[in-house]
């Protein structure tokens, strides 16, 4: 089982690696909870991603995610969901004084939380992931190497794998760079304002992809 060729893993970890480190809306999500929040919050907002991300490779490995790709009423319910939810925390970092993830050195757990679970729900939303895993997996199944969900799976975990190398050194040179400017209040307002408009943005661009 997961019998596989030097050039089958050559190949896949080339690709993983260009997909992590090509930027987009997960870096975007994470270096802005970053700059807004240090390196705690780009790190729940790292999880997050990665959680949402987990949950579409167990469902391409389960055979849902073809259901969404398929079904055109699945996949507008599923986008337009994705749509709103990103549009709400936009707006609610925008019309925030500098308060939207006041997160400091021990501060409260709960915000913490409140970042992973944004992040693990954008990414669950988003049914642009699911037919990305449905599209790229698929291509590294081999015969012979065992059940393909089996393939499926371990080939999406490692992708997350790839992530966990390339994403963290984002957090903490994000974090380094952007530190002493969040000692101030006006800068923070203007950081709510700017996490806002990425969140917003994220939402728009989710609103007018199609399958």
């Amino acid at each position: 089982m997961f019998d596989y060729s030097s050039a089958h893993w050559v190949s896949f970890f080339i690709a993983a690696f260009l997909l992590n480190v090509a930027p987009g809306p997960d870096f975007a999500f994470i270096l802005s909870h970053t700059v807004k929040g240090g390196k705690r919050a780009g790190a729940a907002a790292m999880f997050g991603i990665w959680t949402g991300a987990f949950g579409h490779v167990v469902l391409a490995a389960l055979g849902l995610s073809a259901i969404i790709a398929a079904s055109a009423t699945v996949f507008a319910m599923v986008k337009w969901v994705g749509v709103a939810y990103l549009l709400w925390l936009g707006v609610q970092a925008l019309r925030s004084q500098g308060d939207a993830l006041d997160i400091a050195e021990g501060g409260p757990s709960a915000s913490l939380f409140a970042v992973y679970r944004q992040g693990a729900l954008i990414d669950l939303f988003n049914p642009k992931v699911a037919t990305f895993f449905l599209a790229f997996l698929p291509q590294f199944v081999e015969p012979g190497a065992g059940p393909a969900w089996m393939q499926l799976l371990l080939h999406g975990t490692l992708i997350i794998a790839v992530a966990a190398l390339v994403e963290p050194p984002l957090i903490f040179v994000g974090d380094r760079l952007t530190g002493r400017l969040r000692e101030s209040r006006r800068l923070r307002v203007w950081l709510d304002r700017t996490l806002g408009g990425v969140l917003v943005g994220l939402g728009l661009r989710l609103a007018v992809s199609e399958r």
